[in-house]
């Protein structure tokens, strides 16, 4: 891409962030069924208000898998954006949720600004904790095991993930929970995830994948499954295995 063609693609790109957040995505919890995430705070007024996590690495930490621009804006256009726009809805609305647990819960109660802005939050506070610079590539202990009992081996997980990933018609995310004790990988569009009252698959998140183009275009351009590909190199399993528990 010439670097003029790429300086508009940007500048298109954060002007149609802040046309669409005008309306959407929400935030992220730490332990997803339980105590209230610790970026959650609350207003004055006993309202809930969700904060962006501290990225866990710098913008240049996972090349050349994901680069640097890309996740600059990515962190710091896209999801503040997602962020104050859930605050702004949580605030004019009236929204009384005590919890994001409770905000998801009752997702399908509320207007499409709060539900999409909830979940753009929400979904990349989880995303950025889910990758790592220093990634040991492989699950181990508990989280392996479950991997094998519920989908064979590694292998087939990754085959199933990677080809839910892949057929996202459109914007959306690939799932990893855990259902009853099972893992399954699941799919959500636009900025959904399995913790709504409106997913089609319910269950607590323990992996995500990001597959908005704005996630990867800039590297890869239209080349998803090479965004996908390169993901499996800078997964945290350790934290996938600390969302699972012991």
């Amino acid at each position: 891409m010439k670097s003029n063609s790429r300086r508009k693609f940007i500048q298109n790109t954060l002007t149609a962030t802040a046309a669409f957040t005008v309306g959407a995505p929400l935030l992220n919890a730490q332990q997803l069924f339980g105590a209230e995430r610790k970026n959650a705070t609350q207003f004055g007024g006993g309202q809930l208000e969700f904060s962006q996590v501290k990225l866990p690495y710098s913008y240049a930490a996972l090349e050349p898998h994901i680069d640097a621009l890309t996740m600059e804006i990515h962190y710091t256009k896209h999801h503040t954006a997602y962020i104050k726009n859930v605050n702004d809805a949580i605030k004019a609305e009236g929204i009384e949720s005590a919890t994001e647990m409770d905000f998801f819960k009752n997702v399908s109660k509320l207007s499409a600004k709060a539900r999409n802005n909830g979940g753009g939050a929400y979904n990349h506070n989880f995303f950025w904790e889910s990758m790592s610079p220093n990634s040991n590539k492989m699950p181990t202990g508990k989280l392996a095991d479950a991997i094998n009992s519920s989908f064979g081996s590694f292998d087939k997980f990754k085959e199933g993930f990677t080809l839910a990933a892949s057929t996202i018609f459109g914007s959306g995310w690939a799932w990893l929970i855990v259902v009853d004790g099972k893992l399954k990988v699941i799919t959500t569009p636009n900025q959904d995830n399995p913790l709504m009252d409106v997913a089609k698959d319910k269950g607590k998140p323990l992996l995500a994948l990001d597959i908005w183009e704005h996630a990867y275009y800039l590297k890869y351009q239209n080349k998803r499954a090479d965004y996908i590909k390169n993901f499996w190199e800078i997964i945290n399993w350790d934290k996938v295995a600390e969302r699972l528990g012991k």
